[in-house]
């Protein structure tokens, strides 16, 4: 698989999905409780065998079922790596929303991201309607999927999801440059959208270990992505309170070298459409449909 990057750099990702990871996935059906939450996984299996991930290669393409174990907490994380591509991905999500405990309704979350390619406006309001928060989706390869991405964002809008309350994946310290992220960071922050960074080989901050990107380009990937979040949540304005001073920091926008004008153009664009009445006409357009 081969992607080009804003900078018409055409990067080869490889055609084989990983096969093991230094830090394996988990398998199997799943149930855990703590004091607050609980954890469960009710399906496996993904059809796409992404070149960054192992779950195609280790459960296959179609997909696996296991039986909703019973819920005694009333929030509930599913780890499914791709439940969206489930036939019966709506049936699943009203069963869960139906179920209560001690009489009061669950709130769910998705651990994994969103896959877009699976998304409509029927399984975004499906999500919304049985609970589903903190909802994030995967933007994993290149910024010219940003149409597709922005259609996905459009039916959790629709379906009633603040864009602040909502994450996007984007996977780092793999093949797609920093600076294709750091586009992809800059059109986040102007459609109000959270970042969700989610390290290539199942690595975890603050020990991320260099593999395709360097120690300083991690380091700086992970000051913006915090600042943006900050941002985000607060309206604009990163008011985290530094302990030596006691004032607010403004959002430290992505260098000049990482973004350009045309990237910057781009996004107001696509935020606009995004905002309009007519944005269904203007991206079917866009995209050729």
């Amino acid at each position: 698989m081969k992607i080009k990057t804003i900078k018409g750099e055409e990067i080869d990702l490889g055609d084989d999905p990983i096969y093991c990871l230094t830090k394996p996935y988990s398998k199997g059906q799943y149930n855990k409780s703590d004091d607050e939450e609980q954890h469960i996984r009710i399906s496996e299996g993904c059809p796409n065998a992404c070149v960054y991930c192992a779950e195609t290669y280790e459960n296959g393409a179609r997909p696996i079922y296991y039986e909703i174990p019973e819920l005694i907490k009333n929030y509930v994380v599913l780890l499914d790596m791709n439940l969206m591509y489930k036939p019966n991905c709506i049936d699943i999500l009203d069963n869960l929303g139906n179920r209560k405990v001690n009489n009061k309704v669950i709130h769910y979350e998705l651990q994994c991201g969103i896959d877009w390619r699976y998304m409509t406006q029927d399984k975004a309001s499906a999500l919304k309607r049985n609970r589903f928060i903190n909802i994030r989706l995967a933007w994993d390869y290149a910024y010219s999927d940003i149409y597709k991405i922005v259609d996905c964002i459009k039916y959790l809008t629709n379906a009633g999801y603040n864009p602040k309350h909502i994450q996007v994946f984007m996977i780092c310290n793999w093949k797609i440059p920093l600076y294709e992220v750091m586009a992809k960071l800059e059109t986040l922050k102007r459609w109000n959208v959270q970042v969700s960074d989610c390290w290539f080989d199942n690595q975890l901050p603050p020990d991320i270990k260099p593999i395709e990107w360097s120690k300083e380009e991690i380091k700086y990937y992970r000051e913006q992505g915090r600042n943006h979040n900050i941002m985000i949540r607060h309206n604009g304005i990163q008011v985290e309170y530094l302990k030596c001073n006691k004032r607010g920091v403004n959002f430290t926008p992505p260098s000049v070298a990482l973004t350009s004008p045309l990237i910057i153009a781009k996004s107001n664009k696509i935020l606009t459409d995004f905002t309009s009445e007519s944005s269904s006409r203007t991206f079917a357009k866009a995209k050729g449909t």
